[in-house]
């Protein structure tokens, strides 16, 4: 098969019908390069199964890297459907192509959850610990955070079942499996369903918007600051959550340039859709060091020892290589690079930038969790008084950074095997707002206001 682009179709010179059969055909078929990466990512994952086998058990101060890492997954999949729910709720016209891309990322909450308890385990007893949670055994913080992850986890699948039902119709009635019988739920495309399926999108996607901002504090405020005394902010968890929502950008932008560049959908993904994402991309990038300010005069105008040593902790003592490589990446390098319309206006280039900032945002969260589990003494509620040593990654950390993140790239891919990345109902309804027109001798391309 050619993988020539010119002999690719384009969205908006198909029918129809022929929308639906392409999109089909190309979650069907699967060529030997998807199963070889499917198999590496595997062998991955299995690493990263017996990296972390190691180090349950350890002491707390050891598992930094493996919060970390759930974090960081948490804060770049868990967060990618918001660019479908918020845009789709700002009725964006260029948000269609990667909606159910997005979306998909909601499976990878089951992954997420699995790893997450393990974690939940490992965490050393509430008692003679500060926490902003009620010390009940029965309400203990390990309770609040495993119900908000399990409750966003089951909305987000919500949210993907009711935004591909129509989608699992048109597989059933091409000869799709018994699975996509029973998820179409006997869908025939009346306007009653219609109704109830744009009704069940808006419901369930303003839970889940809620959901992960209120997750995200939930998880930032227990697992990073409760567990260092005298570490008492109320702008960190917002900040958490913004963090979250760039590097959520991030990871959408680079899923468009991978499914566009390698995955036969460049005519499906346009520059449009690259070019809206990358201005809300530089916003959140400016928020990032908005945020990361306010918290950090807050500490050092105190000029408190315990809060100076907290600074000490978490931005220029023992982890200063991965404050300054997370202030570079995800505000620096980011803001400056993204000023330049040439860079916004290419899927590579902005791919990179994205790639830039999930690296930063990798080292953001291990500024920000390992320090924070790098912290022996917790009998003292109310000031830190000295500064730990660096913990930098053993064998074991590293398996686990690897082996989870290929986990979570793994379930991603096999999800499209089942579920079409590219949205066939919402590229058909593209179809409906499109209409061409004559300006100065050239024929453009005019796409209608939604409902």
């Amino acid at each position: 098969m050619s993988t020539n682009h010119h002999h690719e179709p384009n969205i908006f010179q198909l029918e129809p019908v022929e929308v639906t059969r392409d999109v089909i055909d190309r979650t069907r078929s699967r060529g030997s390069r998807y199963w070889g990466i499917v198999g590496l990512l595997t062998v991955l994952l299995v690493v990263g199964l017996v990296g972390l086998a190691m180090r349950i058990g350890s002491e707390t101060t050891k598992l930094g890297y493996y919060a970390a890492t759930f974090s960081f997954l948490f804060t770049t999949t868990q967060t990618a459907p918001l660019v479908s729910v918020a845009f789709r709720m700002a009725k964006n016209h260029w948000r269609r192509p990667i909606a159910r891309a997005s979306e998909l990322f909601a499976i990878v909450g089951l992954f997420n959850l699995l790893i997450f308890i393990p974690l939940m385990i490992a965490l050393p007893s509430t008692e003679g610990r500060w926490t902003i949670w009620i010390q009940a055994a029965s309400w203990s913080p390990h309770v609040f955070d495993t119900m908000m992850l399990a409750s966003l986890v089951l909305c987000g699948l919500g949210l993907l079942w009711a935004g591909a039902i129509p989608d699992f119709a048109s597989l059933r009635d091409r000869g799709g499996s018994k699975i996509h019988r029973r998820l179409a739920m006997g869908w025939q495309g009346t306007v009653r369903q219609w109704k109830i399926q744009r009704g069940l999108l808006g419901f369930l996607g303003a839970f889940y918007f809620m959901g992960i901002i209120w997750t995200h504090y939930v998880i930032s405020s227990d697992f990073s600051m409760s567990l260092v005394p005298g570490w008492v902010d109320s702008i960190y968890p917002t900040f958490h959550a913004l963090s979250g929502l760039q590097a959520a950008l991030a990871t959408m932008l680079l899923t468009a340039y991978v499914l566009r560049r390698f995955g036969g959908y460049r005519d499906y993904i346009p520059m449009e859709t690259f070019w809206g994402m990358s201005k809300i991309f530089v916003a959140t990038s400016l928020l990032w060091f908005y945020f990361w300010w306010s918290a950090f005069i807050t500490y050092w105008y105190g000029r408190q020892v315990g809060e100076q040593n907290v600074l000490q902790l978490i931005n220029f003592g023992p982890y200063v290589y991965a404050f300054v490589i997370a202030f570079l990446f995800c505000f620096v390098f980011a803001v400056f690079i993204l000023i330049w319309n040439p860079i916004r206006k290419s899927p590579g280039a902005l791919a990179a930038v994205a790639l830039m900032v999930l690296i930063g945002c990798f080292f953001d969260r291990v500024r920000l969790f390992v320090s924070s589990w790098s912290v022996s003494d917790l009998r003292n509620q109310h000031h830190l008084e000295h500064v730990p040593e660096t913990v930098l990654p053993e064998a074991p950390d590293i398996m686990i950074i690897v082996g989870l993140i290929a986990g979570a790239v793994l379930v991603y891919m096999l999800a499209t095997r089942l579920i079409p990345v590219i949205s066939i109902w919402e590229m058909r309804e593209l179809k409906l707002y499109q209409l061409s027109r004559t300006l100065v001798r050239k024929k453009v391309m005019v796409l209608g206001k939604p409902e």
